[in-house]
């Protein structure tokens, strides 16, 4: 592992528009387990596939991956 940690909103998306591992899986050509591994943080995409993955939510893939900590939903700034 090479120590890099990119963070996604892969399961928060699944999530809004009610669509399963596998749903997901199949609509881009790659195992089912792979999108958990994704999720969890576990297995980094290729460009390839993150592109594939923002396109298919219709985002940029900015808004899915991230090389920092997305903020918390609902945690607002104090102020």
């Amino acid at each position: 592992m090479s120590g890099e940690v990119i963070y996604n909103r892969i399961a928060m998306l699944r999530a809004e528009r009610g669509i399963s591992r596998r749903q997901l899986a199949e609509a881009l050509g790659v195992h089912y387990q792979t999108v958990g591994y994704l999720e969890r943080g576990e297995y980094s995409p290729s460009l390839f596939l993150a592109l594939r993955i923002a396109e298919y939510f219709e985002v940029a893939v900015e808004v899915v991956f991230s090389t920092a900590p997305f903020p918390r939903i609902g945690a607002e700034k104090a102020g």
